[in-house]
């Protein structure tokens, strides 16, 4: 984990998931994953877009040409935990594809300009998933 995720996941927790830094605010979450070729757990911070049953999270890395670890760990192992300002939710993650990826990523791009700006740094396409909560847990 970088310094800086550690820096912003200690922020969140200290805060009830409010992070001042970078201007985060309550926009984050905590996402809880197991490592694809390792199984070591993970924790990454991350921008989540709430839906009506979960969030939506973008892998975008800032517009690197590959995709964030965390992408491939979700595709390995997509039942993971979200962790948010008041608790822990069990989610399953699904990628979403074609037009209902389309829609999830405007949602990225009009909450940030950042994330439109990620689009232009890279020639893949940037990856959308849907976190949602698991009712049975």
């Amino acid at each position: 984990m970088t310094d800086f995720n550690a820096l912003i996941i200690d922020e969140f927790r200290r805060n009830g998931g409010h992070v001042e830094t970078e201007g985060f605010g309550d926009r984050l979450i905590l996402l809880h994953t197991t490592g694809a070729r390792t199984g070591a757990a993970r924790v990454n911070p991350l921008m989540g877009i709430p839906t009506d049953d979960g969030w939506l999270v973008a892998a975008s890395k800032g517009g690197a040409p590959e995709e964030p670890a965390w992408a491939h760990n979700l595709r390995a192992h997509p039942a993971i935990q979200v962790e948010t300002g008041t608790g822990t939710v069990p989610t399953t993650a699904v990628e979403l594809r074609g037009a209902e990826r389309d829609a999830a990523w405007q949602r990225f791009t009009a909450a940030s300009s950042g994330f439109a700006s990620y689009e232009k740094r890279t020639k893949r396409t940037i990856a959308v998933f849907h976190l949602v909560r698991d009712t049975t847990a």
